[in-house]
């Protein structure tokens, strides 16, 4: 496999990785709001709505770039 056809999968792999630690942070956001620490809870939301606002961009161009030419 050329490197250039490399990169594609490793930065879908890269993406796999980031929702997963985004549900995996969201599920302790959850957590410490039932904990009571609610204006912590909102600030980690807001970090990841980040991830959110990019989420369609960055599977759309994975896609692309998947395509075959």
């Amino acid at each position: 496999m050329s490197n250039s056809d490399l990169l594609p999968s490793l930065l879908f792999r890269i993406n796999e990785n980031q929702l997963a630690l985004e549900a995996a942070i969201m599920e302790l956001t959850n957590w410490a709001e039932r904990q009571g620490s609610a204006e912590v809870a909102e600030n980690v939301r807001g970090a990841l709505a980040t991830i959110s606002l990019n989420e369609e961009f960055v599977k759309m161009s994975l896609a692309i770039m998947m395509s075959p030419d």
